[in-house]
């Protein structure tokens, strides 16, 4: 066919009579318009192009499975970056909004129409505003309450994507409609508390969206305390009368002086743990956690009120050098919770693992922090600590926190559960345990015998890591979104001289045969690899470039004549297994985490096995000496 330049139902026109049995072209036409491509791009367009030929060859299928397809091919096509989302006009936007909002709307459409949109706000900040316009909150949390689980995962990440790029001034009243709208109470009901087990790509959105929520507490997590600012000044008076009760108010006492007051503050507030007894205030300077600190004591002071005067009167009612002060204590505790969440980081694109307790309520940083206060309270008691142990108290508070949150509790009172059971003396113990499983290799025989067997074991991951990039596996296309992706796949030959790639349909379930995988690469052609930032296709993405987990996944392969294989690995895991593979085979050192921790965890494992007999029998730190030599070798017999 000769380069397309007429109008697009003239195109649609020339592509039916290319087919050898007769077709309504009308139909053709009237589903191009009907999805608005004739009015979204040039008539040259290779879009509009891919798209007629979708409607012609489809046309033996009903309307709605015509149009699911030709979205499809367009939302295919686009993926590829041939042509910039800036093309698209605001009359496609209307439309495929329009397939969102409607109330009955094909599955297969509706899917295709929130990729497209999700698409559109991630690849330009123009049609954001556009489509924030278009859609309403309402439209997209009622595809939440439904019982297919693809459209769920749909809905939440075109809400994570509109999130993600609003402007800042935005992102809090988006979260309040998100509340108004009970968004939180509707994903807990309908997709963590659903009857359907939580698929990976649902739980990869439902990680986002945790993050995303979190970082809302940037701004406040960054704001320094002005010590000259009323309103600011006046919570800390508010948490001292909450505390002390109106009563201990200096001004009703009768004929007390400014200097009686101002002693009298100075008591209160030394008693409430601050490090500022004089003005308390320049306690909340320092970033993080800024003033997202005085929000949680006063959260804490006014919601659990009960609580938060046992924990301040219950610690001045101690000796001085016994008593956990409050406020420096809310302070850190406040920056280590920030720290464990990853306030401010963006979310990463490999992981998965999304809190469900953090559902549960509208205020989960602050209810946390509500059971972590306490947690605190109790460790410090338990450890008899004084002043001196502050530091050493917040590590194990750190641990006890740290070592809770991977049981992924379903709700807050059975995460304080858990944290009770991890008491002081269970800290102990586990410590213990895992230092004397260290402290047993230590001597210098079993030193020397660990050297040894490194060696081995080096070799044996090699061959691991070998016999995995011969299985092969599936890396997603550069630029792709996360479903209705495009694959491709890389083996290592059997005889390691080759590698073997090529481009797949579908994610595969099982080992891909070599006869299917077109491309290859003679491994003695291999120049380099290289990581991170030094790669090629981090250089020209700079949407990759920017997500800093994407960059800890890209590794390239340079080959001659200055060629290159770009991969983005779907995990660290893979990520390491690739590039120690890949190390073996240029005859390197494989120094990925993964290699030292299967080496920690191999070499640990034979040197057990090999030290069974000598189990309870105490191994000296030397050997043996040895004894003089005897006066004589008279006592030796020779064999005649």
């Amino acid at each position: 066919m000769d380069t397309w330049t007429e109008s697009a139902p003239h195109l649609a026109v020339r592509a039916c009579w290319c087919l050898p049995t007769a077709v309504s072209t009308s139909r053709v036409v009237l589903t191009l318009k009907s999805i608005s491509v004739v009015a979204a791009f040039t008539p040259a367009s290779p879009v509009l192009n891919l798209c007629i030929t979708v409607c012609v060859f489809c046309t033996c299928l009903s309307y709605s499975e015509m149009l699911a397809f030709t979205l499809t091919a367009f939302l295919e096509l686009m993926d590829h970056g041939i042509v910039s989302w800036d093309m698209v006009s605001i009359t496609f936007i209307k439309q495929i909004a329009g397939y969102v909002s409607q109330p009955m709307v094909d599955v297969s459409i509706l899917q295709r129409s929130l990729a497209i949109l999700e698409s559109m706000v991630l690849n330009s900040q123009s049609l954001y505003q556009k489509i924030a316009e278009e859609i309403t909150v309402g439209q997209l949390i009622s595809h939440l309450q439904v019982s297919n689980q693809e459209i769920q995962t749909y809905a939440i990440a075109l809400i994570n994507a509109l999130f993600l790029k609003a402007p800042e001034d935005k992102r809090q009243d988006m979260a309040n409609a998100f509340a108004q709208k009970h968004l939180r109470s509707i994903i807990l009901n309908h997709v963590i508390r659903g009857n359907r087990p939580i698929k990976t790509e649902m739980a990869h959105q439902l990680y986002v969206l945790q993050v995303l929520t979190f970082n809302l507490l940037e701004e406040r997590m960054m704001t320094k305390m002005d010590p000259n600012d009323q309103a600011q000044r006046d919570i800390i008076f508010e948490l001292r009368r909450i505390a002390f009760d109106a009563e201990s108010d200096p001004s009703n006492v009768p004929g007390s002086g400014t200097e009686k007051r101002k002693a009298m503050y100075t008591k209160d507030y030394k008693m409430l743990g601050f490090t500022n007894h004089i003005n308390p205030a320049m306690d909340f300077t320092q970033t993080p956690p800024g003033m997202l600190a005085l929000d949680n004591m006063l959260y804490l002071a006014k919601v659990h009120q009960d609580t938060y005067i046992r924990i301040v009167l219950e610690n001045s009612s101690r000796e001085d050098k016994h008593e956990c002060p409050f406020g420096r204590s809310a302070i850190e505790l406040t920056k280590m919770l920030c720290e464990i969440l990853q306030v401010g980081e963006l979310p990463n694109e490999g992981r998965n693992d999304y809190h469900p307790m953090f559902f549960t309520h509208d205020r989960a940083f602050e209810e946390l922090f509500g059971i972590c206060i306490q947690l605190l309270n109790k460790t410090w008691k338990e450890m008899r600590a004084t002043a001196e142990d502050f530091n050493k108290v917040m590590q194990v508070v750190r641990e006890q926190i740290t070592r809770a949150l991977p049981s992924k509790p379903s709700s807050l009172d059975q995460f304080k559960s858990k944290l009770r059971s991890l008491s002081y003396s269970e800290i102990l113990r586990l410590r213990q345990s895992e230092r004397m499983s260290q402290d047993d290799f230590q001597s210098p025989p079993i030193v020397e015998l660990r050297e040894k067997i490194q060696p081995e074991i080096l070799e044996l991951i090699k061959q691991q890591r070998l016999n995995r990039l011969c299985e092969g596996s599936s890396f997603r296309k550069i630029g792709n979104r996360r479903r209705q992706e495009r694959f491709w796949y890389c083996r290592l030959a059997l005889n390691h001289k080759v590698l073997h790639y090529g481009d797949l349909d579908d994610n595969p379930q099982g080992e891909v045969t070599f006869e299917s995988l077109q491309e290859k690469i003679p491994v003695a052609d291999i120049k380099a690899i290289v990581t991170g930032k030094d790669c090629p296709h981090m250089k020209e993405k700079s949407a990759l470039k920017q997500n800093k987990e994407v960059l800890e996944l890209a590794f390239s392969i340079l080959y001659d004549p200055d060629e290159t294989l770009n991969f983005i690995a779907p995990n660290k895991y893979e990520y390491c297994i690739w590039i120690d593979g890949l190390s073996a085979l240029l005859g390197k050192d494989m120094s990925s985490e993964l290699t030292k921790s299967d080496l920690d965890t191999l070499l640990s494992m034979e040197m057990k096995l090999r030290l069974l007999d000598l189990e309870n029998i105490q191994i000296p730190e030397a050997p043996p000496p040895v004894p003089k030599e005897p006066s004589s070798y008279d006592f030796v017999y020779h064999y005649g």
